[in-house]
């Protein structure tokens, strides 16, 4: 990834936590293909904006997706690490502790338009400190205010580190497609169907089956906001059909695939 400003920095060595100013905000670029953030923390709480393309983080238990035009806030301390499509174009909110009444948890937030423009304008100044006094911390203050109010979507993967569950991640993450049965997996993993059953709503809460439905919903997220069709997505999930593929995504979130995206830009 490639800050859009003339920055004498790399990304990797933009260290947030060097300034205690309220928040500081990041225009970001991916130059080639898929690029990658390694696990990092700061003191700062972070916000990752999708203004084009998708942006998956993974934090501990979980995983998350940022579509386009919406964000995942990461509060500080917090052990993340970012992947972005080729296509993408990310702006990073980076919040100093106890500015803002944000969730003390990791969330994916519907971002208003007023809030992404007031992002873009702090990630568009010219360099990375303000005056506490200065036309631009009221915009901050504004900015902070606003943000706390803007709703929480169910975006995010359970996942676990146990590593049974991590086998079954990392091979669905591999091949979206591979519709193993519970049965097959408790084989594979040398337990009973009935212990992998408990262990899965153990670690995340969820069925076998609502567990995967929703890997299958990130992993969609992700492939639309790069582009690619309907079609092609429900083909890489392993849909018989379409219309079964569009069944999922309107029941997890109340749209269809095309309005979601449409009403999202």
């Amino acid at each position: 990834m490639t800050t859009s400003k003339s920055l004498t920095t790399s990304l990797a060595a933009f260290d947030p936590d060097r300034s205690a100013l309220p928040a500081l905000a990041l225009r970001v670029e991916v130059a080639e293909n898929d690029s990658e953030q390694p696990v990092h923390t700061h003191r700062k709480g972070q916000l990752v904006l999708a203004l084009r393309g998708g942006v998956t983080c993974e934090v501990p238990n979980a995983m998350w997706m940022v579509p386009p035009q919406c964000a995942v806030w990461i509060p500080g301390g917090t052990p993340h690490s970012n992947h972005v499509t080729a296509n993408a174009r990310i702006c990073f909110l980076f919040v100093e502790p106890g500015a803002t009444a944000l969730p003390a948890e990791t969330c994916t937030l519907s971002i208003s338009p007023l809030v992404r423009e007031l992002i873009e304008h702090l990630a568009d100044h010219d360099d990375q400190q303000y005056a506490l006094d200065s036309p631009m911390a009221r915009l901050v203050g504004v900015l902070l205010e606003v943000l706390a109010t803007m709703p929480v979507e169910r975006l995010h993967l359970p996942i676990s580190d146990h590593p049974k569950m991590r086998r079954m991640v990392d091979a669905w993450v591999l091949d979206p497609s591979d519709r193993t049965t519970i049965d097959e997996w408790a084989s594979r993993l040398a337990m009973s169907s009935r212990s992998l059953a408990r262990l899965v709503q153990k670690e995340t809460g969820l069925t076998f089956g609502r567990w995967r439905q929703q890997l299958h919903l990130i992993v969609a997220l992700r492939q639309l906001a790069e582009g690619r069709s309907v079609q092609e997505v429900a083909g890489n999930l392993g849909y018989d059909s379409v219309t079964a593929f569009i069944t999922m995504f309107r029941k997890a979130l109340g749209q269809p695939p095309a309005r979601y995206f449409s009403n999202l830009r």
